[in-house]
C-alpha cells in the first residue's frame, strides 16, 4: 500500500451503536438545556415563567398598558393602577403571537385584532374569541403564573 492510499472498512456493530446512543443523548441534554429561558427582555427572575415563577415586578408594567414575554407565550395587562390581569399572548384568529400593548389594547400584527386589557375581549379584526386568560397572583412586587 501506498502513502496515497487510504483503506476504508465497514464499521463494527459497537461503533454504530456507541455514536448514535452518543447522538441521542447530546440531542437530550440540549433538549433539556441548561442555559436560561427569557420571557419578554429576558428579565424574568430565572424561572421562565413557568407555573409559580416570577414573569414581572409589578413596576414593569405600565398602568393603562402591558408587557408582553414572548417565551412563556403572556401579557400581563394593568389596566387600573394595582390590578393586573394576564392573558395568551396568542391570537385567537390565527394563533400569531401579539406584539404590542397600545391605547388599551392587546395588537396583533398579522390581521390586525385588538383585545381589551382588561379583560381580553375582542375589540377589533377577525378574532373570533377574547384572549384566554392566565391565572397569576402578585405578591408583594412580583407577578408570578398561578
Amino acid at each position: 500500500m501506498t502513502t496515497d492510499e487510504v483503506t476504508l472498512r465497514e464499521p463494527d456493530r459497537r461503533t454504530v451503536v456507541a455514536t448514535i446512543g452518543a447522538a441521542g443523548l447530546a440531542a437530550a441534554l440540549t433538549a433539556c438545556g441548561g442555559g436560561k429561558s427569557s420571557a419578554g427582555d429576558g428579565d424574568d427572575g430565572g424561572e421562565g415563567g413557568d407555573a409559580g415563577g416570577v414573569l414581572a415586578k409589578t413596576s414593569d408594567i405600565p398602568v393603562g398598558g402591558g408587557k408582553i414575554f414572548k417565551d412563556a407565550e403572556v401579557v400581563v395587562t394593568q389596566p387600573a393602577k394595582g390590578d393586573f390581569k394576564a392573558f395568551s399572548s396568542l391570537c385567537t384568529h390565527k394563533g400569531c403571537p401579539v406584539t404590542s400593548v397600545e391605547g388599551g389594547t392587546v395588537n396583533c400584527p398579522c390581521h390586525g385584532s385588538k383585545y381589551d386589557i382588561a379583560d381580553g375581549s375582542v375589540r377589533g379584526g377577525p378574532a373570533p374569541k377574547p384572549l384566554p386568560a392566565v391565572a397569576i397572583t402578585v405578591t408583594g412586587g412580583s407577578i408570578k403564573r398561578a
